[in-house]
């Protein structure tokens, strides 16, 4: 089929862009301009709808100020502004602590960061459900440790960690803490101010703003030094004009989230969507922490069926899902999540379904209609031993 499916049960990958966000995008494209960074009438204008904008984003992270936020390309530019701004800070400080679980950005990025710098990466493990393992994180931190940097919510499984609950050992501990909040802007209360993280990653195209524009909160006081150097934009921590349209897309996507209370919604939807599959097919499983996860994150495993084959058949029927992140996509190695939590096994056998704003009743009715046959169908023949 061609053009957009039918039902889009994607949202940890992407949003679709609120009609609001692309009418306030359309009218900063065609009525802004000016420079931000330039003196004159035009310039200042761009400059008050970036600055409305970073007011927006600050009220949604829960930031006590709006210039702790600083406008970037995405999350995984914000990840690895982050993690490199936090080791310049702790020159002394050799060892970052993070999880198995961790976005391709962030386990990337301390990968690279190991193999020229010398930095020791510590990755703390999860249980099957994909909580941390906090023994391991207390016992980790130490006087060597920069950063501690755990997303708030997994983008696989949907799995919280305890981030507040977290902050104060690494502090105690001397290091800087980062969170991805990627998969949490927009569904659950961030509040990073009040959490005393030191910065936090967001990404506007997770809440339905547009893609290729992110934020990454710096709280007060934290030293941070320019990931991309070159200009004076974002109070001298981010070089480069800013996305104007982008910005102002992502600062109505904000407020639009704060506004939304939806998440009773999203969680009714959910559950009604997994007790049906589970009904119709008793050996399916529900992946993640089913007392701690994200309201609009479904992970369901279907022990000796293929996901591949299922989200090809799923497509074709209109449905677009997926088997776990985006940016991990198109390879044929298992997802990096599963195989931490010790479900190898049913590593090539998951699909995950995340909801948004957009998807209804009908959209649940239509999935528990096909997804139990497509599973059927997908079944690997068991070979002789």
């Amino acid at each position: 089929m061609t053009g957009a499916p039918l039902v889009y049960l994607d949202a940890n990958a992407t949003t679709p862009a609120d009609p609001r966000v692309v009418e306030a995008m359309l009218a900063a494209l065609t009525g802004l301009p000016g420079n931000p960074s330039s003196g004159h009438a035009a310039g200042r204008e761009a400059r008050r709808a970036v600055e409305t904008a970073r007011r927006e984003v600050a009220a949604l992270a829960g930031a006590e100020r709006p210039d702790e936020i600083v406008f970037t390309s995405g999350g995984s530019e914000s990840n690895v502004a982050a993690i490199r701004a936090a080791l310049a800070a702790r020159p002394g400080r050799r060892e970052v602590l993070t999880s198995a679980v961790e976005h391709a950005s962030v386990d990337a990025t301390l990968d690279r960061l190991a193999a020229t710098d010398g930095i020791v990466v510590r990755r703390l493990p999860v249980d099957g459900r994909g909580r941390l393992d906090l023994d391991a994180y207390r016992a980790a931190l130490g006087p060597a440790t920069a950063l501690v940097t755990l997303m708030t919510a997994n983008n696989e499984t949907g799995t919280l960690f305890p981030i507040a609950g977290l902050v104060p050992a690494a502090h105690a501990a001397g290091a800087l803490f980062h969170t991805d909040a990627v998969q949490a802007a927009g569904r659950l209360d961030l509040a990073v101010a009040a959490g005393g993280v030191d910065m936090a990653s967001l990404s506007a195209h997770k809440l339905h703003g547009p893609k290729g524009v992110g934020a990454l909160y710096v709280r007060r006081g934290t030293a941070f030094s320019s990931l991309i150097t070159g200009g004076g934009q974002e109070r001298g921590r981010r070089a480069g004009t800013e996305n104007v349209p982008g910005i102002v897309g992502f600062g109505v996507a904000a407020r639009l989230a704060l506004a939304d209370g939806d998440a009773g919604r999203l969680a009714r939807l959910r559950d009604r969507l997994e007790a049906a599959i589970l009904a119709a097919l008793p050996g399916a499983i529900v992946l993640g922490d089913r007392d701690a996860r994200l309201v609009n994150t479904a992970c369901l495993a279907f022990p000796g069926s293929d996901a591949e084959m299922m989200l090809h058949r799923l497509d074709r029927a209109g449905i677009a899902a997926s088997s776990g992140s985006a940016c991990a996509a198109g390879g044929a190695a298992p997802s990096r999540v599963l195989l931490a939590m010790g479900l190898g096994r049913l590593a090539g056998s998951t699909v995950r379904i995340s909801l948004s704003r957009f998807n209804t009743d009908a959209d649940v009715d239509r999935l528990v209609e096909v997804l139990p046959a497509i599973a059927r169908e997908a079944r690997i023949p068991e070979t002789a031993a």
